[in-house]
């Protein structure tokens, strides 16, 4: 039987993506399960399973062109001589048990081909749309929620889903509900037109990747939404860095390795929780202020296709050792562009450290609709005056800048919880007490 292998459900907003490799030819024999294309979307890259063993008879689409979700990738005829070779390990559990269980349920649909999305998704997150849904394009959905959503006139396919493998519940859908018409991101200019450069002389030009283009208008949109004030403090770090020594026995033997920006990690889930109004939302539109009860920290990572920033979850419920060990899994999975959606959203506070390329202070951009971010900077010894001792000595001194939100975040504020913060490293003994 002839199976059209379709691009599946990639996430929340996403209509397309970018194939990066086709890892099968015709004829070739495929496992359920074995990895046959990987794409990329506007952050991630994935990797994307066939849901039904059986011999490739055709090829529908090429590496470097775009697919629409729903899209015919790839005809299977299915059958059971087909190869057994186990299923390549999926680059993320989350999305991809969506991504197969979406393929599998269109696999199985009367071998009906899905109408193409007829957009691309927009680079910058955008709120729930009134909007009926429709069936063809495949979601990680029961067919009760897909009901209810329909009653509620909400497209399921701009709900996130927030159960195992991104799975929709009804109270997804009415949290979607909820935030109908909240937290809009604003478009931003195009820009003026540019000269003709070439007059001047030789030049050459490559086309913008997703992860570049996405940046340009997200912050592009961060930036003149939101009225940016940047404070600038300097933190002694060198009980931190004694301490920090102690540990790495002890760090080694669990095999993690325990960095400064792990530990400021946990010292931001400390301090968010003293000044709530750092980790919250400012909803315009609906005249209030989301609070978070979550502290979900987003981490800036570099990498060769740009800057990606996944999200650590829970930091406030996580030892040390555990925050660092997933960190650390999550900045290795953004340099090598295998994060999936769900590693990058829902962060409420940024940490970006800049410190490992030699940088002091500099002005980050607040992530909307977050309202905060904090900068590290290298750390420097400096001589320091002691007025016990009355005289200098060498301390070691990290540059830290946090911008705020001045909408919702006073300078005050600002300082109150940066000076909480250095309050806090500069005792690190402290990180273990409640």
């Amino acid at each position: 039987m002839a199976v059209d292998f379709v691009l599946p459900d990639l996430g929340e907003g996403i209509k397309a993506a970018d194939v990066v490799k086709v890892l099968v030819k015709e004829g070739d024999t495929v496992a359920a399960g074995q990895t046959v294309l990987e794409v990329e979307t506007d952050k991630a890259g994935l990797d994307v399973p066939c849901p039904v063993a059986g011999t490739v008879s055709k090829v529908l689409v090429k590496a470097g062109t775009k697919a629409n979700v729903g899209a015919v990738m790839l005809v299977i005829e299915a059958g059971e001589a087909a190869a057994t070779k186990p299923a390549d390990p999926p680059a993320k559990a989350e999305a991809l048990a969506a991504a197969v269980a979406a393929a599998a349920a269109i696999a199985t649909a009367a071998n009906a081909t899905p109408e193409p999305a007829a957009a691309e998704a927009p680079a910058a997150p955008e709120p729930a749309k009134a909007a009926v849904s429709s069936d063809k394009t495949p979601v990680f959905a029961s067919p009760s929620v897909r009901q209810f959503a329909r009653e509620v006139g909400i497209d399921i396919r701009t709900v996130e889903g927030t159960g195992p493998g991104g799975r929709i519940s009804v109270e997804d859908v009415k949290a979607a509900a909820r935030n109908v018409g909240r937290l809009v991101p604003v478009a931003p200019a195009a820009g003026p037109d540019l000269p003709e450069f070439s007059r001047w002389g030789a030049i050459h030009v490559e086309p913008m990747n997703k992860v570049r283009r996405t940046a340009a208008t997200y912050l592009s949109e961060c930036w003149h939404t939101i009225p940016h004030v940047t404070i600038f403090d300097k933190c002694d770090v060198t009980a931190l860095e004694a301490w920090r020594a102690r540990l790495k026995p002890r760090a080694d033997r669990a095999g993690v390795k325990i960095t400064v920006t792990a530990i400021l990690l946990k010292v931001l889930a400390k301090a968010l929780k003293q000044f709530p109004k750092l980790n919250a939302s400012l909803d315009i539109p609906g005249d209030q202020i989301v609070l978070k009860d979550h502290y979900h920290l987003g981490i800036a990572v570099d990498s060769e296709r740009g800057l990606v920033v996944p999200v650590v979850r829970d930091v406030d419920r996580k030892s040390l050792f555990q925050v660092a060990k997933e960190m650390t899994d999550l900045a290795d999975a953004g340099r090598r562009g295998k994060l999936a959606p769900n590693d990058m959203q829902g962060a409420s506070f940024t940490l970006t450290n800049l410190g490992g390329l030699g940088i002091g202070y500099f002005t980050p951009v607040v992530p909307h609709p977050q309202v905060a971010i904090l900068g590290v900077g290298r750390s420097v010894r400096e001589p320091v005056w002691n007025e016990a001792a009355g005289a200098f000595e060498p301390r070691l001194m990290m540059p830290l800048s946090l911008s705020i939100d001045h909408r919702l975040v006073d300078g005050a504020d600002g300082a109150r919880f940066l000076r909480w913060i250095i309050d806090t490293v500069q005792e690190p003994l402290s990180l273990l007490e409640g």
